[in-house]
Formats: structure tokens, sequence, C-alpha cells
């Protein structure tokens, strides 16, 4: 089991203790992220158990995404919204995974590529939430041009524009003033940020579809794209950067069959008091219709 913590906060270092008691009484090796384990491979990893917020979740993305290993997280953060679990729950956590008391789903990712004026390759990068093109240069604005498969959409100057999937939606998108999209809505995001343009709204673009930013020769500033807070990439004046569905994705282990809604409830706190629900009488024949549609679905779907 590999272990994922956040190493400078002393509750996630007591956390990373109790976690690594709690899976060795389980008949698990934890392994600590950076540790060198001889004669361990990453095929050896089961499972990789993350201590901390949405950043380290994200850090620990970059380790397993390539070998498929799930990721379940702790949440230590504020929000934690990729978490699955909260600091009081490690043993049970730790209990459930050696049941096999747990699923996995698979999470888009974006395949990014920049072309910069002068260098033969394009360099390459990937994102689980987003790929944020932003102004290097506080002051100034950067010019872009927005294309969908291959065709211009629209130009402007602004502080950036973000590039995220359903998974990021709850992200540095959400807080520009994108929409909350669902996570099996297989989806790349489009938000401009801070645009001087009368069309420059929120957009939401196929999986099939290619989005390319290019940044103008005329643009005031330079640019740099910034992949989930972690990985960046110098754009300046006259790059083209091209983002579209990677097939490698990002895999996370669920606790819970808990409903995408509740999480948004829950993770940032909305009001919900004085909800009755459906009555049982039509709830009971909105569950006959759904089988009818769907006959292999139970009540419990």
């Amino acid at each position: 089991m590999l272990v994922v913590t956040h190493s400078g906060r002393p509750e996630a270092v007591t956390a990373t203790e109790e976690a690594a008691a709690a899976l060795t009484a389980a008949g698990f090796t934890p392994v600590l992220a950076g540790e060198d384990v001889p004669g361990m491979a990453f095929h050896d990893i089961e499972l990789a158990m993350i201590l901390g917020g949405d950043g380290t979740i994200l850090r620990a993305a970059e380790l397993a995404r390539a070998a498929g290993v799930p990721l379940l997280g702790i949440n230590l953060g504020h929000v934690g919204f990729l978490a699955e679990s909260e600091r009081d729950d490690i043993t049970e956590a730790v209990r459930r995974i050696a049941a096999g008391d747990y699923t996995v789903e698979e999470r888009t990712t974006l395949q990014v590529q920049v072309q910069v004026p002068g260098r033969a390759d394009p360099v390459t990068s990937w994102a689980l939430n987003e790929a944020a093109l932003e102004k290097a240069e506080p002051a100034r604005m950067v010019e872009v041009v927005i294309e969908v498969d291959d065709r211009p959409l629209s130009s402007f100057g602004c502080d950036g524009v973000v590039l995220a999937t359903s998974t990021g939606s709850t992200a540095h998108a959400f807080s520009a003033g994108g929409p909350v999209v669902w996570p099996e809505v297989d989806s790349l995001i489009v938000v401009p940020l801070s645009a001087h343009a009368l069309f420059a709204r929120p957009l939401v673009v196929g999986p099939r579809s290619v989005v390319a930013v290019e940044v103008l020769t005329r643009s005031p500033s330079p640019a740099v794209l910034v992949c989930d807070g972690r990985r960046h990439i110098e754009v300046p004046a006259g790059s083209r950067v091209e983002v579209r569905r990677s097939p490698v994705p990002v895999r996370l282990a669920r606790l819970t069959p808990a409903p995408f809604t509740d999480r948004l409830v829950h993770k940032f706190a909305l009001p919900v008091a004085g909800w009755r629900g459906r009555p049982p009488e039509l709830h009971a024949g909105h569950a006959a219709r759904r089988r009818h549609d769907d006959p292999d679905r139970t009540d419990e779907d």
C-alpha cells in the first residue's frame, strides 16, 4: 500500500503513523512515497492511500496514474473534493480495503501539448483537474484566440483561460464562474478568466473535441500553462496550446456509492433544510418506470 502524505503538517504526520499501524495490522506493507524498498515494483502496489487535501491527491496522481493504481483520499484539508473519507475514518477505511469492500471509478484526464515558436517538438503534459493558461505579467493582459475542432471561435484579451475536466469543474474552473459538471459527463470545459469580450462565456464541449488556445503574437504579455497547479510550461507569444481527452485515466477508489449531489451538499455545506423529497407513492412509481426503461436496474441502483 503506497502512502502519500503532506509531510509538512503535524496533523498529517500523526495521521500517517495511525494509517501505517492500521495497514500493518491488516496485513499490508505500507510504503511511504519516496521510500526505496528493495525488490518492490509499482505493480506490487494494490492501492495508494493519500493523507491530505486535494493538492496531495493530485501529487499522488502523478505517481500512480501511469501504473493504474487506484487512489483513496483521506481528507486532511479544507474542502477535499477528491477525497473519499475524513480524518476520523482511517481505521474503518483500512478495514474496508482489506476486505476488498470498495469500488474503483475512472476519471478522465487531459492530454496537453504546447507548440512553442522555434521549437520542433511540442512540450507535453497532462491534467486531472485542469490546464490553466495564465498571463505571465500581472499588470498586462494576454491576447488569445480560442479554437474548437480546427475552427476559430473568438479572440479577446484576458487574464487567462481554464481548460478543465468534469472532475476539475469544482476546482479552478468553478472559482472562475464555470459550471459544475457531474463526473460521469465526459466533457471538456473552457472558462475564460476576466475576458474583455462580449462573447466569453464558459463552454462545455464533447469528449472527442480538441480545444486550442493560441497566444497571439501581438499579446502584451506572455503566458504560462499550469497543469493541476503542479506542472508549469512557459507559453510565449505565438505559441499554441492544444488540449484533448487523454486515453490514460486516473483511478479513484470509492468506499460509498453516495451520489454526486450528496458530495456537493456535504463539501460546500449547501443549504437543503426544508427538503421533503418525492412522496413514497410517487417514488415507487418512478422506480418502476426506471426498471421498465432498464430491466437490469434494481431499486438499490
